[in-house]
């Protein structure tokens, strides 16, 4: 088999983010500038929201969302425990409990019978995932929210473009949240984007990535006079603001975004013709129901039998043959911080933990070639049966 450098992903950059990133380095503007509101304007229209608030990072934005919902220690936050740390962790920087809760074996997101089954008088608050840009149940969710009057927060960082039964992503709960690190649909290197429709909501989180600051124009966003200088500041704020340049980068990709999401679907679509004819392997479903799926990653399973060494070694295989492959995700609930912060131990979430540990991602990224996908997959079929031959020894 030949050695192919294959990365696990890439970001995919025209000249037109040059040309826009050019544009803000001669302005002399490079923070708090009209480029973020370009941004934020076309995340906004694409979600159909009234309202996107640039920051620093998809963490950020759901740590001032909960924020912003006066969410703290003693309450509960119902969230799932296969994602990445950071959706989890946000809930933990104001004092609250994450309440993890089972997945379905097939979306990978969180089962709505079991939200509905782990609300408590401590619920505070419903915070959601689209596992790798998978939005099913996220209806559910914002029905179970209304039912019992708690806010749903959509972590939809990995879903930007996904629209499932007529709804975008981002917008089927109070908030939603996008991130745009380099492996996303769009990137701005690093950043985030809160949309919603709460203008209040809205006004709290401009304040809180920007130290504190009343929203410019506005005077306090609580409500009481002030003076409205740069330096006045009505609450505990943070450094979450965007950049004029990762902005640019960030209006040149949204304008790209179609562009984007297609490539990506046609890698999907590559792969899944390409190994589909693999017993071993379980691959990602999409329901009808989504009319518009943004692929974040392409991560495959091995069937239920094999063990997460057999998978290790798999991923090992791959990356002998200079092809980038990761364990998406380890369960968040057996992370050491969180085994120490909440003392769940292995068997508290069954089937998440049973996935977590036969999970693959494989090289995804818009322009991967037909030739790469096939050398992914010749050479996952070649790690697999080397795993069986040594099963049989």
């Amino acid at each position: 088999m030949p050695s192919h450098d294959i990365p696990l992903s890439k970001p995919n950059i025209s000249t037109l983010e040059e040309q826009l990133v050019l544009e803000v380095l001669r302005s002399g503007r490079l923070s708090i500038g009209p480029m973020q509101e370009q941004f934020e304007e076309l995340v906004a229209q694409r979600c159909g929201t009234s309202h996107a608030i640039a920051c620093s990072s998809g963490t950020a934005g759901l740590h001032m969302i909960l924020i912003a919902l006066g969410i703290g220690p003693g309450d509960e936050v119902i969230t799932t425990p296969f994602s990445f740390i950071a959706s989890s962790n946000a809930i933990l920087y104001v004092g609250a409990k994450p309440v993890f809760v089972d997945i379905c074996p097939t979306s990978l997101n969180a089962n709505p019978e079991l939200i509905e089954q782990a609300l408590t008088p401590r619920t505070k608050a419903i915070l959601a995932v689209e596992a790798f840009g998978n939005p099913r149940h996220m209806d559910a969710y914002a029905r179970i929210a209304a039912k019992y009057e708690i806010p749903l927060i959509e972590d939809s960082c990995e879903a930007l473009g996904t629209v499932y039964n007529g709804q975008r992503a981002g917008a089927f709960g109070r908030a939603g949240v996008f991130g745009f690190y380099p492996n996303k649909q769009i990137t701005t290197g690093e950043g985030g984007m809160i949309v919603t429709n709460d203008d209040r909501l809205a006004d709290t989180c401009r304040s809180l990535r920007n130290q504190g600051r009343a929203v410019s124009g506005k005077g306090s966003v609580d409500g009481s006079s002030n003076a409205g200088s740069w330096l006045h500041h009505d609450r505990l704020g943070f450094n979450y603001r965007m950049s004029e340049i990762s902005a640019a980068i960030g209006v040149a990709q949204m304008q790209r975004l179609d562009e984007l999401i297609e490539a990506r679907n046609d890698a999907a679509d590559l792969y899944i013709e390409r190994l589909l004819d693999i017993p071993e392997l379980i691959l990602p479903t999409v329901e009808d129901a989504c009319t518009t799926m943004s692929w974040f990653v392409f991560v495959v399973r091995l069937a239920a039998g094999y063990t997460r060494y057999e998978r290790d070694r798999v991923i090992a295989g791959l990356r002998m043959h200079d092809i980038g492959a990761g364990d998406y995700f380890p369960c968040i609930h057996l992370q050491p911080i969180y085994q120490r912060a909440l003392g769940l131990a292995q068997g508290s979430f069954p089937i998440a933990e049973s996935v977590s540990q036969r999970t693959l991602a494989l090289p995804f990224f818009a322009g991967i070639t037909d030739r790469e996908v096939d050398i992914v997959a010749q050479t996952l079929e070649l790690m697999i049966s080397r795993e069986n031959l040594s099963r049989r020894d």
